[in-house]
């Protein structure tokens, strides 16, 4: 029958540790193949969003040229028809203040026309502008909708071949975490998050610290086989345990 976890001998303790710790081990391989694909998925996705928001942006810019542009063609269409009339008006002058009231009249609507024409030329070449960085931005949502679809295919194959594995294990992880006293386990959380490979739980290997491979004093190592006290590392803080501790009762 098992101990409560209260009442656990150090060599039961270290015993749980060691096993939680394989089974952490474990999964953090699963990360490890994940590698940075989750991130850079998300990173893609936010990126495809920035640049449909641009596109959208310059489609609706390039529309709101045309726009003035068909407004300057209006006012110059106008402008023709007014100098027609005044023009057709001119040739029943009656004096010379109606003549030059006219006159300024076709001159005014001439003004208006350059004004018009010299605005479309402008709007057009914003739209050429336009055209040319939305025609850039298309091609870059092409690639980056192909890189996405890429590592999304690559992601889904990695957790298609892992995901019963890592379910059965995070089942098991909790199982494990229940066994030890919570003073305990927040230690080894500490430590597990103070290293990059997630150790907190090492053997000696060649004498040394299987963590931070510093010698281990021969004093020490008999302690750490006898399993009275949990003993760490005194270099990395790592906890300590012998090659034989998952066959101790």
């Amino acid at each position: 029958m098992a101990a409560s976890k209260d009442n656990m001998t150090p060599a039961q303790k270290l015993k749980a540790l060691n096993q939680l710790q394989a089974i952490d081990s474990r999964l953090d391989e699963f990360s490890v193949l994940k590698g940075e694909l989750p991130m850079e998925v998300e990173d893609l996705q936010d990126e495809i969003e920035g640049l449909q928001t641009r596109i959208g942006n310059i489609e609706q810019s390039i529309e709101d040229q045309k726009t003035e542009i068909a407004r300057h063609q209006a006012n110059i269409s106008e402008a023709n028809d007014l100098i027609a009339r005044y023009k057709k008006q001119l040739e029943d002058v009656k004096n010379n203040r109606e003549y030059e009231a006219l006159s300024k009249e076709v001159e005014l609507q001439g003004l208006e026309i350059q004004l018009s024409e010299k605005r479309i030329r402008e709007a057009n070449n914003i739209v050429k502008n336009k055209q040319a960085t939305l025609e850039v931005s298309n091609e870059r949502l092409v690639v980056k909708n192909k890189e996405l679809e890429n590592k999304r295919v690559e992601l889904e194959k990695i957790i298609a071949d892992t995901e019963k594995e890592e379910a059965k294990l995070i089942k098991k992880q909790e199982r494990a975490r229940k066994k030890i006293h919570h003073r305990l386990l927040k230690g080894y959380d500490k430590i597990r998050g103070a290293y990059r490979n997630g150790l907190a739980v090492v053997t000696i290997e060649r004498d040394a610290c299987g963590g931070c491979f510093n010698r281990i004093p021969p004093q020490v190592q008999v302690e750490i086989g006898n399993r009275k006290k949990i003993m760490l590392c005194e270099h990395c803080g790592r906890i300590l345990v012998d090659d034989d501790i998952n066959e101790s009762e």
